[in-house]
């Protein structure tokens, strides 16, 4: 069975940066042929939308919140997908979860994707 794995997550202070990363394992889908979308939800708000990278290469930015700071990016292979953020926030604490959609365009909204990931935690203390 196909799983999408997100590590890299933890704790960080304001300011500083880390890096999420995203892969898949299990047979049937191959993530440099689709479109990845990262979301995230923090504690009590709904799950929002932040960045997607199509099969192209294509970059979608969903939420104003993250615009300057973080990036989506493949790996060589296109079969890691990174999330770069940079001057992270106290409100940028939340479960971020990676998503792939298997079609070369990026989903409209969450519900537009095939697997979800887990979810790793990113807490950002002030």
């Amino acid at each position: 069975q196909f799983e999408l794995v997100e590590s890299g997550g933890g704790l960080v202070k304001a300011g500083e940066s880390m890096t999420l990363s995203c892969s898949g394992s299990g047979p049937g889908v191959t993530l440099a042929h689709s479109a990845i979308t990262w979301f995230r939800q923090a504690p009590g708000k709904e799950r929002e939308g932040l960045l997607c990278i199509s099969r192209s290469g294509y970059i979608t930015t969903f939420t104003d919140a993250v615009k300057g700071r973080f990036t989506i990016s493949r790996g060589d292979s296109g079969n890691t997908i990174y999330l770069q953020m940079n001057n992270l926030k106290p409100e940028d604490t939340a479960v971020y979860y990676c998503t792939i959609r298997m079609m070369a365009a990026c989903p409209k909204n969450e519900f537009d994707v095939d697997y979800w990931g887990r979810g790793i935690l990113v807490t950002v203390s002030s």
